[in-house]
């Protein structure tokens, strides 16, 4: 029997996270985690059976977004209300901050390389403008381009040689050529799209891209020449981030605003973050 490729469907329950449902990100488990179920300020963890519960709740006022994991398996989260960047340990369920910098106007995605070094879309939306850090695996944080646009998504290549960055208000995707220490240069425009904003991105293996694009409910997959390949329609439009899983990577799960919930659907290739850490 044929699978079905790139169909929606809901994962989780319509409203059972907030609006501001952001960051999802697999466990090696195949659990998904995600921010703001119930209520703001906490993290969501949804089994792979589609059960959703609160898994830590942030203090000092802190909300998050993006999410990632590092090769020991630690989960950060942009915590953009305290311009942090803040470190879970998954064991203990002990929450400290990875990084802070006062400088961020708030720390939006994250992206991570296979070295552990993670990069933060720093947008300030009121403005349309935007920052792009580095934070070292020390918590170093170091700004790689300032007076940019609005900063969003954002995501390194499975060849580890390519950061990619979009600018939500002005419908571009930039590459830059990645040096092994987490160097930028040569920025070259990827696509910039007619119409519509975008939010959070992902590679697959094959170093196609997953761009949400915000309000208009699809998620775009763009070839590395940044052709338009398919877009998947959902059921919702305000779309904010993409998360491969599944038993193997090729379940794409997609967080919505305007629904606060989770929808899914299956691809051709694993997701470059799935495949990561496990020796391929």
């Amino acid at each position: 029997m044929n699978e079905e490729l790139f169909i929606s469907s809901e994962f989780t329950p319509v409203n059972g996270f907030t609006s501001g449902i952001e960051g999802p990100a697999c466990d090696s488990d195949g659990n998904l985690y995600a921010v703001n179920f119930e209520r703001q300020h906490t993290i969501g963890k949804v089994t792979p059976e589609g059960e959703a519960s609160v898994f830590v709740e942030l203090s000092n006022g802190s909300i998050g977004n993006g999410i990632r994991f590092n090769s020991e398996g630690y989960m950060f989260i942009a915590d953009y209300t305290n311009h942090n960047v803040l470190k879970v340990d998954m064991d203990t369920l002990e929450i400290s901050v990875h990084a802070h910098e006062p400088k961020m106007n708030q720390p939006n995605d994250l992206a991570i390389g296979a070295n552990d070094i993670l990069y933060a879309s720093d947008p300030n939306w009121g403005a349309s403008t935007g920052q792009l850090w580095r934070v070292d695996t020390n918590g170093k944080t170091t700004l790689l381009e300032a007076d940019m646009g609005t900063t969003n998504g954002i995501e390194v290549s499975p060849d580890e040689k390519v950061l990619y960055v979009n600018e939500s208000s002005q419908r571009n995707v930039w590459k830059y050529e990645l040096s092994p220490d987490g160097e930028i240069s040569n920025k070259q425009l990827l696509i910039q799209f007619p119409d519509f904003g975008m939010d959070g991105m992902r590679c697959d293996v094959e170093g196609n891209l997953y761009v949400t694009r915000h309000g208009k409910g699809t998620v775009a997959k763009l070839s590395p020449d940044g052709e338009v390949l398919l877009e998947v329609e959902l059921s919702g439009k305000n779309c904010t981030n993409v998360a491969f899983g599944g038993p193997d990577g090729r379940t794409c799960y997609v967080t919505m605003a305007d629904r606060g919930n989770i929808e899914v659907f299956r691809v051709n290739a694993a997701g470059r973050s799935w495949m990561l850490y496990r020796g391929v």
